[in-house]
C-alpha cells in the first residue's frame, strides 16, 4: 500500500525546490516566456495554483468540481483559462500557490479510506491525486528551469513520475486514438543514485531502458524522445516512446527535436 503521508512529504519537498527557484525572482522575470507557448513563469505557477484548487475541490466538494467543469465557457480552454483566471502579482501569486497547496495536502489526508475522487474523465485516489501533482509540480518546473536557463538535479522524486509515466501506457495509446496494447512492456531505468527502478514483467519483449531522467522528461512532453537516451526494443515499446503521456486530457504539444529550427 503507498504511503500517502510520505508521498504528501515528496510532494511538499517538490513544490519547495520550485518555490524556492521562483521566490528570488524580481517581478520582471516572472513575464519571462516558458517552452510552453504563450505561458510564462508567471502562467507556470497560476497552473499549478488553479489545478491545486480544482483538486481542492475534488477532494472536499465534488458537487462544485463538477460545477467548475459544467460552468467553464469553453472546455477545450479549461486550463489556459485556468492559469489566466489564477495569475496576479508575484508576492499574491506565491502566497495563493502556497495556501492552496497546504490546503490540498490536508484534503487529501481527510479523505475516507477508500473513497476515490472525481477528475477529467476519471476518477483517483488520494494517493494517485497527490503522485499526479508531484509530476505536474516537476514538469512544470523544467519549464521554468529552461526559461531561466538553469539545471536542477535529478532526486529520488522522480520516481513518482517515472511510475506514473509506466502506469498510464495505455492512456498515451488511447489519448492519441490509437488501440491500447495487450502484449507487456518493461522498463528499467538508471535512477539518479546509480541504481535501478523495474516496472512490468521481466520476461517481457518489449523493452525500455535509459535514464530515469530521460523517461520522466519523456512522458511527461518536456523533450523529443531523439533528445534522449531511451532505447526501445520491440514494436510496442518502440510506438509507446512517440505517444507516451502521463497526464490526463488529449494529446499534448509534443517539443521538436533540438536541432529542428523550433524552439523547445
Amino acid at each position: 500500500m503507498v504511503d500517502l503521508t510520505a508521498l504528501l512529504a515528496d510532494l511538499a519537498a517538490e513544490s519547495e525546490e520550485l518555490d524556492a527557484l521562483v521566490a528570488p525572482l524580481p517581478p520582471e522575470a516572472w513575464a519571462r516566456p516558458t517552452p510552453a507557448p504563450g505561458w510564462s513563469i508567471a502562467h507556470q505557477i497560476a497552473h499549478l495554483a488553479w489545478t491545486d484548487h480544482v483538486a481542492h475541490l475534488a477532494a472536499t466538494d465534488a458537487a462544485a468540481f463538477f460545477a467548475s467543469v459544467t460552468s467553464a465557457p469553453d472546455p477545450s480552454r479549461l486550463v489556459d483559462d485556468g492559469a489566466e483566471a489564477f495569475l496576479a502579482p508575484p508576492a499574491a501569486l506565491l502566497g495563493r500557490w502556497r495556501a492552496g497547496r497546504t490546503a490540498l495536502a490536508a484534503a487529501l489526508t481527510a479523505v475516507p479510506a477508500g473513497e476515490k475522487l472525481p477528475w477529467y474523465g476519471t476518477r483517483m485516489s488520494p494517493a494517485s491525486m497527490a503522485t499526479a501533482r508531484l509530476m505536474e509540480t516537476w514538469a512544470h518546473g523544467e519549464d521554468v528551469a529552461d526559461a531561466l536557463g538553469v539545471g536542477r538535479a535529478p532526486t529520488a522524486r522522480l520516481r513518482h513520475v517515472a511510475h506514473l509515466g509506466f502506469r498510464t501506457l495505455g492512456h498515451g495509446f488511447a489519448a492519441h486514438g490509437r488501440a491500447v496494447p495487450t502484449a507487456p512492456v518493461r522498463v528499467e531505468l538508471v535512477a539518479p543514485d546509480g541504481s535501478t527502478w523495474a516496472f512490468g514483467p521481466a520476461d517481457a519483449a518489449d523493452r525500455v531502458t535509459g535514464p530515469a531522467l530521460d523517461f520522466c522528461l519523456l512522458v511527461t512532453q518536456r523533450r523529443h524522445r531523439a533528445d534522449l537516451a531511451l532505447v526501445a526494443t520491440g514494436p510496442v515499446a518502440d510506438e509507446w516512446l512517440d505517444v507516451a503521456q502521463a497526464f490526463a486530457g488529449p494529446p499534448g504539444d509534443k517539443r521538436e527535436a533540438a536541432g529542428s529550427g523550433v524552439a523547445r
